[in-house]
């Protein structure tokens, strides 16, 4: 069983900044990758980054070069540094991995994918 948990969401205001977590637990042979989304209500949900198992990220137009993304493989943490908040930054933000359970699964090229269950981010202006 694999489980993702989210934490470090809160209330700051515009200009400031969070730091996200991401500890993936269980059941895992191989991450693939390792992206973080957000929604607002009645959107839908959006991917923010995404940083691969080769070490390449992936920033979306609204983010780059104010947010970071980076990892620790021995504890299967993603972190989300998010730096100069502005308003429309505002949303749930959720974890996703795509990974391998097992040995056999990677040499298969079996994937599983995963969510958390997403930590609010709420910059006041």
């Amino acid at each position: 069983q694999v489980q993702l948990v989210e934490s470090g969401g809160g209330l700051v205001q515009a200009g400031g900044s969070l730091r996200l977590s991401c500890a993936v637990s269980g059941d895992i042979f191989k991450i693939w990758s390792m992206d973080w989304y957000r929604q607002t209500p009645g959107n839908q949900r959006e991917l923010v980054v995404s940083l691969k198992t080769d070490g390449s990220k992936f920033y979306s137009d609204d983010v780059k070069g104010r947010f970071t993304i980076s990892k620790d493989d021995a504890i299967n943490t993603v972190y989300l540094q998010m730096d100069r908040l502005e308003p429309e930054d505002t949303a749930v933000y959720t974890c996703n991995a795509d990974l391998a359970e097992t040995y056999f699964y990677y040499t298969q090229g079996y994937r599983s994918n995963y969510w958390g269950r997403g930590t609010q981010v709420t910059v006041s202006s």
